[in-house]
């Protein structure tokens, strides 16, 4: 049986695992939103856009890393955090593609990081 200090490094380990995975999915995302700017008259074009294929493979990444982060804590702890994916998200949106966000966005981006903290709070 491993001793309470070594399963909640374990715990924290997986959580670290889903942070790094919603930041490159969140990358990912972003990468996506880039190459469908650069789509021409058909859906056709993606398929020789890399920004493309750059997002779906950390798309992909950052799946993995979820999936191997599982081994490491309760799915009721660790999806919740996934959450996460849509700071990143709005981060990048507002800092790179200049989105405007209204209040209600940043209320539900307040209250998506208040989740996040209860829920690493409960680890």
């Amino acid at each position: 049986m491993l001793e309470v200090a070594t399963m909640d490094k374990l715990i924290f380990f997986g959580m670290f695992l889903v942070f790094i995975g919603t930041l490159i999915g969140s990358i990912g995302v972003f990468l996506f939103k880039l190459a469908s700017q650069q789509i021409k008259k058909n859906i056709f074009s993606l398929l020789v856009n890399y920004k493309f294929y750059l997002g779906a493979f950390l798309n992909l990444v950052s799946a993995i890393l979820f999936v191997y982060a599982l081994r490491f804590g309760d799915l009721s702890l660790l999806y919740p955090l996934a959450g996460l994916t849509y700071i990143w998200t709005a981060f990048f949106s507002v800092t790179f593609l200049k989105e405007k966000m209204n209040k209600y966005r940043w209320l539900g981006i307040s209250l998506i990081i208040l989740g996040v903290i209860f829920i690493g709070l409960g680890a």
